[in-house]
């Protein structure tokens, strides 16, 4: 279990995040929604360790099989094949597995194209691609389907479900979508202004909220 003990990060004198505790179990799905600034992307920088919080601990990350895809994937002038492969070093079948990823993400066909020519939406496929190439413990993904049209998205959930149920990896993401969130996510926390305002069942939650602000986060949004 993933733990994170009286975390706290400040950027100036703003407070861009405030968690006493929070845990997230193996193996469990998890959606973060909340407005613009509210904490999502810090908690999952934190989680990956490309930032380290003010005070406080995180425990039990699996930092050796665990994948971090940024809202803004990074992209390499080389093929879209090659981008996915940096991911498998030292990997004897790196060229088998990376074409297996990008078939799973429908990109088959753009294996060979320069991979920072793609769409934004084609990058983020590519980008999640290279995720999922190898099995792993955990994967943090934030807003993954942000740039990507309904075809993408669809693309990128479903596969994202399969893989989960076959590899048993925990997932965290991110998310503008509180709709997406019940599409992906057994357990959904709600942010706000850097703190966790709310947290449950997907179900639950998004139905049936308990708090105020998360009820009026939500009533702007279909489910």
């Amino acid at each position: 279990m993933i733990e994170l003990i009286d975390i706290s990060k400040r950027y100036a004198a703003r407070v861009i995040l405030d968690i006493p505790r929070l845990s997230f179990e193996a193996g469990k799905r998890y959606a973060l929604i909340g407005v613009n600034g509210s904490g999502k992307t810090t908690l999952l920088r934190l989680l990956a360790g490309s930032l380290q919080p003010d005070t406080g601990e995180i425990r039990n990350v699996p930092r050796f099989e665990m994948g971090y895809m940024p809202q803004s994937p990074y992209a390499f002038g080389f093929s879209v094949r090659k981008n996915v492969e940096i991911a498998l070093p030292n990997c004897p079948n790196a060229e088998s597995l990376a074409g297996k990823a990008l078939k799973a993400v429908g990109m088959s066909a753009l294996a060979e194209a320069r991979g920072n020519r793609l769409s934004g939406g084609e990058t983020q496929r590519m980008a999640f691609a290279r995720m999922i190439a190898l099995p792993r413990k955990l994967l943090l993904l934030d807003e993954p389907t942000s740039a990507t049209d309904i075809r993408g998205t669809d693309q990128i959930e479903k596969t994202l479900l399969r893989y989960a149920a076959d590899t048993g990896c925990a997932v965290i993401l991110s998310t503008h979508s509180p709709a997406q969130a019940l599409r992906m996510a057994e357990e959904v926390i709600y942010l706000d202004e850097g703190k966790v305002i709310e947290a449950g069942p997907a179900e639950e939650l998004l139905h049936h909220p308990q708090k105020d602000s998360t009820r009026l986060f939500l009533q702007h949004w279909k489910i």
